[in-house]
């Protein structure tokens, strides 16, 4: 937490983290098996960038209404950047699922999700100076309007 200096500007930069993420959002697509048109890859960029930036402004809002909207710019770098990480472990967890066993291919993938969940919780957590239960509130945000994102896109015609 002592390289963000919790600016403005550099909250803005971070989101070069989505660009980042990206392709690593796609390998886990394909990891997953997803086979889709190119139309259907397009919708999944578009709720890619929705769900991100979503939840960038919501967090905003929590992080008002949790009286720590000073904070918000450093915890909004931090996350955006502890991003990175969380998709690689999703990634090199998860692909290897392709060739194992499905059980010890699953099992990788959950602690790869479980590594990811508690990172966002510790990043906020340390970020915005909350307990870990007010912490782990903006990780079920996270989560939810994952979900509600992905829920829509998985609805819209192909």
């Amino acid at each position: 937490m002592a390289s963000f200096d919790g600016s403005t500007l550099e909250a803005q930069r971070s989101f070069w983290a989505a660009a980042i993420c990206w392709p690593m959002f796609f390998v886990l697509g394909l990891v997953a098996g997803v086979r889709e048109s190119p139309g259907t890859w397009m919708i999944e960029a578009v709720g890619f960038v929705v769900g991100w930036v979503a939840f960038a402004l919501a967090s905003h809002a929590m992080a008002g209404m949790a009286g720590k909207g000073r904070e918000w710019p450093r915890f909004i770098a931090a996350w955006n950047w502890a991003n990175i990480p969380q998709y690689a472990a999703l990634v090199l967890l998860s692909a290897p699922a392709v060739v194992l066993p499905a059980g010890i291919g699953q099992m990788l993938a959950l602690v790869a999700v479980g590594y990811a969940l508690w990172l966002e919780w510790f990043v906020t957590k340390q970020a915005l100076g909350l307990d870990g239960p007010r912490a782990a509130m903006f990780v079920v945000l996270d989560v939810v309007i994952g979900l509600f994102v992905q829920g829509i896109v998985a609805r819209m015609p192909m």
